[in-house]
């Protein structure tokens, strides 16, 4: 006969493991759809050739809260999109109600395929699970057909390339000065060094990840490129300025304005945060382009800041274009390249002028 005490510790192990595993499977379920948001605006601009912001500004947005797991099932997703259109094609599984929710399809495919066992905590993971077999069947095939023994073979050209440059981080310097930021990293051992040009701005090794420490996630820091913080620092805004955010998604350079302009004045965003998020900032969704500036809203703005649509949208490796299925149709990949920025360049002179447009009080 087991012990009293022995049998309350075994059931309050086992009661750990149940609640770390339904922890696990609750992240990882939201984690899906927040990829799926990211990817439906991602294959979408791909598709249209639109100039968008990049994966990783999107997965850096503030609205995203699981930034490592996004921007992990974004990616392998990605890699492995031609892969899972032929199995689904093969499978002829998906009626018009699992069509209209492609992107998370795809996600959760790549899970069940390629990830880790999921849970069937949603209709979609449901679905897909109780047809698994004939999905893994199906690969299996696609394998066969194509001569391949490992699955790993059927992505080779859509390899992620190895990061070799710093990854950089902002400071949230309404929250938190840098000396707190530099001590608090400095004792796991993460060394940093201020940037010469940006004082808010740090270094970091390329292999570092910061996705879920907890400056990142109480928003003390941001994940956020050195080009695109360069942005609000040129326009040097003025604290108590009323400041137009003319391409604000995903929302990172209206949050520096906010902190340059020490919470002081008011920011119009033009299709960026929540508007419960920053208090001395109006959203507007909608397209730029499309807003009448001269709107008695605009009247009192004292300055522009433009950065359409990203500062980093030239450099190819750092947007990781090489994922996108534009580059998976054996289509020139100098040729779709050049596309992309003369796209790129056309949105940013309308942008540029529909800017100059606007008549400023000062």
């Amino acid at each position: 006969m087991a012990h009293p005490t022995s049998s309350k510790k075994g059931n309050v192990a086992r009661n750990h493991r149940i609640s770390s595993r339904n922890g696990a499977e609750r992240s990882a379920y939201f984690a899906r759809r927040e990829a799926a948001g990211v990817l439906r605006r991602v294959i979408q601009d791909d598709a249209a050739r639109r100039a968008t912001a990049s994966i990783k500004s999107l997965v850096y947005s503030p609205s995203v809260r699981n930034k490592k797991a996004t921007f992990a099932l974004v990616c392998q997703t990605l890699k492995c999109l031609p892969v899972i259109k032929d199995v689904l094609v093969a499978t002829q599984i998906l009626n018009n109600k699992w069509k209209k929710q492609a992107e998370l399809v795809y996600v959760t495919l790549y899970d069940i395929l390629f990830g880790q066992e999921i849970a069937m905590t949603g209709a979609v993971e449901k679905f897909l699970t109780l047809h698994k077999n004939k999905l893994e069947y199906a690969l299996a095939k696609i394998c066969a057909k194509r001569k391949v023994k490992k699955i790993e073979d059927l992505l080779q050209n859509n390899c992620v390339p190895v990061a070799c440059k710093p990854r950089y981080i902002r400071i949230n310097t309404l929250k938190v000065d840098a000396e707190v930021v530099m001590q608090e990293l400095g004792k796991t051992n993460i060394m940093v060094s201020r940037d010469d040009i940006i004082p808010e701005v740090l270094s970091l090794a390329s292999g570092i990840d910061l996705h879920d420490h907890p400056l990142v996630c109480n928003g003390s820091i941001f994940l956020q490129g050195k080009a695109s913080s360069m942005v609000a620092v040129a326009l040097n805004p003025i604290p108590g300025w009323k400041v137009l955010d003319a391409c604000a998604a995903p929302g990172n350079k209206t949050a520096h304005l906010a902190a340059l302009m020490k919470g002081q004045g008011k920011i119009i965003a033009s299709n960026s945060l929540s508007s419960t998020r920053y208090k001395d900032v109006d959203v507007m969704h909608g397209d730029f382009l499309d807003i009448n500036t001269t709107a008695p809203l605009f009247k009192e703005v004292h300055a522009i800041l433009l950065d359409p649509s990203c500062s980093g949208s030239g450099i190819s490796a750092e947007r990781l274009d090489h994922l996108l299925p534009s580059y998976e149709k054996g289509e020139d990949a100098d040729a779709c390249k050049s596309d992309r920025v003369k796209k790129l360049a056309a949105f940013q002179t309308k942008a540029l002028l529909h800017a100059l447009s606007c008549k400023l009080p000062q």
